[in-house]
C-alpha cells in the first residue's frame, strides 16, 4: 500500500515542478480520482489551476450541484453545460470504442477551449493505474488514456495518481481530509453513462441509466458494494396495466472488488432484488423488465461497454 504522507509530499512537488509558472486546467469529474488530483494540484499550484468540470449529460443524478457545492473553495471553477454536444458526437456511434474515443475527443475540446479562455498550457487529470492497464493491454480503452486524440493542444498532461489502484487513491483522498462523499464514493466510468447504454447513447436511454442506478445505489448501500449499477442493454416486451409495451431493458450489477481488475458479482437478498426491480419498473414507465448479472470480471468486464 502507498505511504500517504510521502505520496501527498512527492505529487504536489512534482506538479509544482511540471506545471512551473504555467497555468492549467484539471478535469474534475466529482469522482474520487479527479478530486484527489484537483487537491494535490491545486496544493500545488494554487490560483495557476482552473478546474474543469464538463457536464456531458451522462453524470449521475445530483452530480453536478453536489461539485458545485464540494468544491465552491475553488473561486476558479468551471461548470460546463455539454450535453448536447455530446450527444451529438454519440448519434448513431454504437461501437463501444468508437463511443469512448468520441467522449475522449469531447473532453479534450472542451478543455482545451477553457484553456485558451486562461491561456493555459496543461492538463492535469486523475487518470490511475488500471485505466492505463486495460488501455494499454487493450481490454478497452478509456477516455482518458486510450480514448484520448493523437494531438492535443497542450504542453503537457500531468497524471498525479496515474501508479495508484483505486483503493490506494481513497487513502490519499482520507489523508487529504476530502469529504467521505468523495472519499468513499463508488467509482463511476470516466465516459459516464454512456457505458450504461448498451447501442447508440440517446438522451432517453441516459435519462433511464441515470434514474435507475440512483435506485440501485441507494437500495444497495448496506451491502457496501465496490460498485453497484444499473444498465440499459435493450429492449423486451411487457405489460403495464392492461397495455402490451416494448419497454427498456435494464440490468442490475453490483460486484466486489479490491482494485477493478477483478471483481465478483455480490450474492443480494431476493427481496432486496425485488424492491430494486418494482422502482425501476414503477417510476419509469418505460422500463418493461430488470435483469440481475451473476458475472464475475473476467470474464465479464464490470461496465457493460
Amino acid at each position: 500500500m502507498v505511504e500517504t504522507d510521502a505520496f501527498i509530499d512527492e505529487a504536489v512537488a512534482g506538479i509544482r515542478e511540471e506545471i512551473g509558472d504555467a497555468e492549467a486546467v484539471i478535469a474534475l469529474s466529482g469522482g474520487v480520482d479527479s478530486s484527489v488530483a484537483a487537491t494535490l494540484a491545486y496544493e500545488a499550484v494554487g490560483d495557476q489551476l482552473t478546474p474543469v468540470y464538463v457536464d456531458t449529460g451522462l453524470m449521475r443524478k445530483g452530480e453536478t450541484d453536489q461539485v458545485r457545492e464540494t468544491f465552491s473553495f475553488m473561486e476558479s471553477l468551471r461548470v460546463v453545460d455539454a450535453a448536447d454536444r455530446f450527444f451529438d458526437r454519440l448519434a448513431g456511434v454504437t461501437d463501444p470504442e468508437a463511443k469512448r474515443h468520441a467522449i475522449g475527443e469531447g473532453f479534450i475540446d472542451e478543455f482545451e477551449t477553457v484553456a485558451r479562455e486562461v491561456d493555459a498550457d496543461y492538463l492535469v487529470q486523475g487518470t490511475i493505474y488500471p485505466d492505463r492497464i486495460e488501455s494499454e493491454g487493450n481490454i478497452k480503452s478509456h477516455h482518458n488514456v486510450g480514448g484520448l486524440p493523437e494531438v492535443v493542444d497542450f504542453d503537457g498532461i500531468v497524471e498525479p495518481v496515474r501508479d495508484l489502484y483505486k483503493d490506494e487513491v481513497r487513502e490519499v483522498a482520507r489523508a487529504l481530509d476530502l469529504e467521505a462523499v468523495i472519499a468513499e464514493r463508488m467509482p463511476f466510468p470516466g465516459p459516464g453513462l454512456a457505458v450504461r447504454v448498451v447501442g447508440e447513447v440517446t438522451p432517453e436511454k441516459a435519462a433511464v441509466a441515470r434514474e435507475a442506478c440512483h435506485v440501485v445505489e441507494d437500495e444497495l448501500e448496506a451491502y457496501e458494494p465496490w460498485q453497484a449499477f444499473a444498465a440499459v442493454i435493450g429492449k423486451a416486451t411487457g405489460v403495464k396495466g392492461d397495455n402490451r409495451v416494448h419497454g427498456w431493458v435494464v440490468a442490475v450489477r453490483s460486484v466486489e472488488s479490491r482494485d477493478g481488475m477483478t471483481a465478483r458479482a455480490q450474492e443480494i437478498d431476493w427481496n432486496t432484488l425485488q424492491r430494486i426491480q418494482s422502482r425501476i419498473t414503477g417510476e419509469n414507465e418505460n422500463v418493461a423488465r430488470v435483469l440481475y448479472d451473476v458475472t464475475h470480471k473476467p470474464p465479464a468486464t464490470i461496465e457493460y461497454e
